[in-house]
C-alpha cells in the first residue's frame, strides 16, 4: 500500500492511499475433479494430484474429497496400521447409467485424477444446476454434480466432476474407497420442480471473475 505525501502550512500529511500490488499476485485457486490439467484460459496448473478421501463405508472420518500431491513428504511416521483418520483412493462409480452415452467410454472403477488450478481472476465459484457461467464470469470448466451414493454409511460433499473425466492409466481395478456418483433430482413435494425435472442428472459449472 502506498501513501501520497502532502505538505500544507508546513505540516506533513499522508493521504491514503492506492495499492501498488503486483497483479501477478492476485488470483484464486480451485480443484478440477476428474482432470489432471487446467483449462487454457489464462489459468495455470499449481499441481496435478491423486483423488482420495474417507472410505464410503465408514461412519466417521471426513466428508470432503482430497486432491493429494503426487510427491508426498513426511514428518515422523510409523508404518504399522493403526486407527485414526484413514484416507483411501477414489473411483468413479457411474452405476445404473449408460457410460457410453454420458462420457463416450467406460470409466467405472477407474481412478480420477485431479488438478489444483490458479486463475489470476480473484473470485471463483461453483454453481450447481447449470453448465453456463453468469454474464461477466469466465468459464473454468463444467460437468456433473457428483457425490457419494445416498445409501452409503459415509456422507460426502457435492463437487463438480468434469464433463469429460480422465482415468489414471492402469487403474480399473474395483478397490472402492472414496467414490463418485452422479447426482439427480428428486422432486417429491418440494418447490424444486419446476424448474427441475425428477430423475434428471444435475450439471455444474466452475466460474471465475
Amino acid at each position: 500500500m502506498r501513501y501520497i505525501k502532502k505538505i500544507k502550512n508546513n505540516e506533513t500529511m499522508f493521504l491514503c492511499c492506492f495499492s501498488d500490488q503486483n497483479t501477478e499476485s492476485v488470483g484464486a485457486t480451485y480443484t478440477r475433479w476428474g482432470k489432471a490439467g487446467c483449462p487454457a484460459n489464462g489459468t495455470e496448473l499449481v499441481y496435478s494430484g491423486l483423488t482420495a478421501g474417507s472410505h464410503y463405508t465408514h461412519s466417521g472420518g471426513a466428508s470432503n474429497y482430497l486432491c493429494l500431491t503426487k510427491t508426498p513428504l513426511w514428518n515422523k511416521f510409523d508404518d504399522t496400521e493403526q486407527g485414526g483418520a484413514l484416507v483411501y483412493g477414489a473411483e468413479y462409480e457411474i452405476d445404473y447409467r449408460n457410460r457410453q452415452y454420458f462420457f463416450g467410454r467406460e470409466i467405472t472403477d477407474g481412478d480420477p485424477p485431479c488438478a489444483v488450478c490458479r486463475t489470476r481472476r480473484s473470485s471463483v465459484m461453483m454453481i450447481p444446476g447449470t453448465n453456463r457461467c453468469l454474464d461477466g464470469w469466465t468459464l473454468e470448466y463444467h460437468g456433473y454434480l457428483s457425490a457419494d451414493h445416498n445409501s452409503h454409511t459415509a456422507a460426502s460433499e457435492f463437487v463438480c466432476l468434469d464433463a469429460d473425466p480422465e482415468v489414471i492409466p492402469n487403474s480399473s481395478s474395483d478397490n472402492n474407497g472414496k467414490l463418485f456418483y452422479l447426482s439427480e433430482v428428486r422432486c417429491g413435494t418440494s418447490s424444486l420442480c419446476p424448474p427441475y425435472i425428477n430423475g434428471r442428472e444435475l450439471t455444474c459449472v466452475v466460474c471465475s471473475r
